[in-house]
């Protein structure tokens, strides 16, 4: 058997167990044999560039830098939907339907209204070759390097599909995988994400895809756009889900206006029992010849309305606020509630944000307050029922103290939050920059996790992150719950840690805005971390992307005794603040200052090992072809626009040899 045939053999292999796992929900393989043959595929594509395939199921762990996402213009207009709340709204629409189209033989598709970020997926030959955002619906962002990596998307279609076609849909985050991410942003100390839609939306515009993969995003898709030969709307949703497109089941045929309306009372009870958020129920015109011919407003189409759900609220009483302490002393008002059910669950608490929301609202406690879930991880009171308010009500005043350490809040110019400043010794912002420095993406210590942090702290065995290290079996065993062979994991994980490269230790510190990639790009400039101690604002703004904000906060940082001290004693342990040797052989300035776009396929080099050669070069990744790049490396099949872009910018174009002597030199 040849290479490319065993590359394509496994390709179909792969996306036929992505199918049978994220569309049917019926995996035919273990995990662990989905990804034995993953690998052996990456390892064939990477000795055989050749073969390169931009829809290879590979792409589905990412590994690709988006600096800048292109605007697109949709082939076809993205239209928003009219709004209904009531059977009269809905009675009202179809009478217009029926004046319109001169019949009153209509059906309707009742399909339900996902709460996700809208997408328009363009295929061609069977292949993902787009995916945009709405945008404002005339033109969106080009995401598809990051669509690519959703499992439920399809790269290959099967069957019988149109040779060129658009379909829209809705990305979103499935319940349970928004609280497993919020429960691990928790235990690295991070605030969780509100709500899965905003969520979902923000991780299309992440720049690294590999992070993208990471998250549990899911597609589900609603219309084909373009010449498909479908006749209705309801077949379209068939053809779909044969194509290979993850398309709900939970929709259906009406003939009538009641016909519409049980469905939507049936799921305005029953949406708590679906996986995904929905917030109403999509009501459209069957035939899609009768779309045709009651066309757009210039908004909306007339052929299509949403009934949206009126957002769950109920009333209960403000028993009292509560403020909790962040890890960067960031102070958040919680209402602590009279327990009430609530879209299926019992709520105790509620948001309240922030001062300003406060006084804006005059909360009180003893209050009879209206509280609403609407997708929040959090439910937030958005009222008060001033009728029920007890006569002797008593204004909220905003805490001046902070409620752990009792140090005085302060509030900068253009911040909606308090903050406590005292974070070396506040309790809170103690143990959650241990948690945070222990995470995964940090120092990723086995054996240690939230729980057993604040276990530590309130046994005076830890009071800084620094403290970890000096840890021994004999003081974990009297410990509860602690027995010996979890005290010398815990012991053995933290030792490992010191293995931990300097980025990601860097990263560790918890210095205020400097998040992954941030620390990835000051480790690298700076080499090691006295450099870094070292440098000035001017200086630290001159790195790529680093702005005064987070300049000014590495200087404070660093400028604190605290965590100087904190450092030498982490310096002390054996932890790894300087680039490794083998790294610091493969840095050099050469290409320093240059912006360097990569396009096509490659020979000698695979596409990600000439971005890494041009950024331990001291280079700059550049996205896409602008007057600011100074070369572009050129592979095969490199796209016509961007060498007519190159040769109108006179930028010039080499190949990945020209660019290997450049760095050889």
């Amino acid at each position: 058997m040849s290479i490319k045939t065993k590359i394509e053999q496994l390709r179909t292999e792969l996306n036929q167990h992505n199918y049978n796992y994220y569309i049917l929900d019926n995996p035919t393989i273990s995990d662990y044999e989905f990804d034995l043959k993953l690998q052996e595929l990456q390892e064939l594509e990477r000795n055989h560039p050749e073969f390169y395939d931009e829809n290879s199921p590979t792409v589905r762990v990412g590994g690709t830098i988006t600096k800048n996402f292109k605007t697109i213009v949709h082939e076809f207009r993205m239209y928003s939907l009219d709004n209904s709340y009531s059977k009269e709204d809905l009675e009202d629409w179809e009478k217009r339907v029926i004046k319109a189209i001169g019949t009153d033989k209509i059906a309707f598709t009742c399909e339900l209204k996902y709460d996700g970020a809208s997408v328009s997926l363009h295929y061609e030959n069977g292949k993902l070759v787009q995916a945009t955002t709405r945008g404002d619906g005339f033109q969106g962002d080009e995401i598809t390097a990051n669509v690519r990596t959703i499992r439920s998307v399809p790269l290959q279609l099967q069957g019988n599909y149109p040779e060129k076609f658009h379909i829209r849909g809705e990305i979103i985050l499935p319940k349970k995988g928004f609280e497993q991410m919020n429960k691990e942003r928790v235990e690295a100390g991070d605030d969780p994400y509100m709500n899965p839609r905003n969520t979902a939306s923000g991780s299309l515009k992440l720049q690294d895809t590999a992070e993208v993969a990471k998250r549990p995003l899911d597609c589900l898709l609603y219309s084909l756009i373009g010449n498909t030969g479908i006749s209705t709307q309801y077949e379209g949703l068939q053809k779909a889900r044969e194509w290979g497109f993850k398309v709900p089941k939970e929709s259906k045929l009406c003939h009538s206006t009641q016909e519409v309306m049980d469905f939507v009372n049936y799921w305005d009870e029953h949406r708590h029992d679906l996986p995904y958020e929905i917030d109403g129920v999509v009501v459209k015109v069957n035939d899609i010849q009768q779309q045709e011919e009651l066309g757009y407003t210039s908004k909306s189409p007339r052929w299509a309305i949403a009934y949206k759900f009126k957002a769950e609220q109920v009333d209960t009483i403000l028993e009292s606020i509560s403020y909790q302490v962040g890890r960067t002393g960031a102070i958040t008002p919680v209402a602590n509630l009279k327990p009430v059910l609530l879209a299926g669950t019992i709520v105790k608490r509620a948001s309240l944000h922030n001062a300003d929301q406060i006084a804006k609202l005059d909360v009180r406690v003893g209050d009879s307050v209206y509280v609403e879930k609407g997708g929040e991880i959090i439910p937030k009171i958005v009222g008060v029922n001033l009728e029920k308010r007890p006569e002797n009500s008593i204004p909220t005043i905003y805490i001046s103290n902070c409620p752990e350490c009792g140090t005085d809040l302060i509030r900068n110019d253009g911040e909606a939050q308090h903050y406590c400043p005292n974070s070396n010794t506040c309790p809170p912002q103690i143990t959650g920059k241990i948690q945070h420095f222990i995470s995964r993406k940090a120092m990723d210590i086995e054996g240690l996790g939230g729980e057993t942090v604040e276990l530590l702290f309130r046994e005076g065995l830890i009071k800084n992150y620094a403290d970890l290290y000096e840890i021994t079996v004999p003081q974990l065993l009297p410990l509860e719950r602690m027995a010996e062979k979890s005290a010398e994991n815990m012991v053995k994980g933290i030792e490992k840690s010191k293995e931990i490269p300097f980025e990601r230790v860097l990263f560790a510190l918890g210095i205020r805005y400097v998040g992954e990639t941030v620390a990835k790009k000051l480790a690298r400039h700076y080499k090691n971390i006295e450099n870094l101690q070292k440098a000035t604002l001017e200086e630290l703004t001159k790195v790529d992307e680093i702005g005064n904000r987070i300049a000014e906060s590495v200087i404070s940082f660093f400028n604190n005794t605290q965590n100087q001290l904190l450092i030498e004693r982490l310096k002390h342990h054996g932890l790894q603040f300087s680039l490794s040797e083998e790294n610091m052989q493969n840095h050099t300035d050469k290409l320093k200052g240059l912006t360097i776009v990569v396009s096509g396929v490659f020979q000698i080099f695979s596409r990600d090992e000439l971005k890494n050669l041009i950024e331990q070069n001291g280079g700059k990744v550049g996205s896409s072809i602008s007057s600011k790049t100074s070369y572009v490396i050129v592979g095969d099949n490199m796209g016509p626009s961007k060498k007519e872009k190159a040769e109108k910018l006179g930028i010039p174009m080499i190949s990945e040899t020209d660019f290997q002597q450049m760095i050889e030199l």
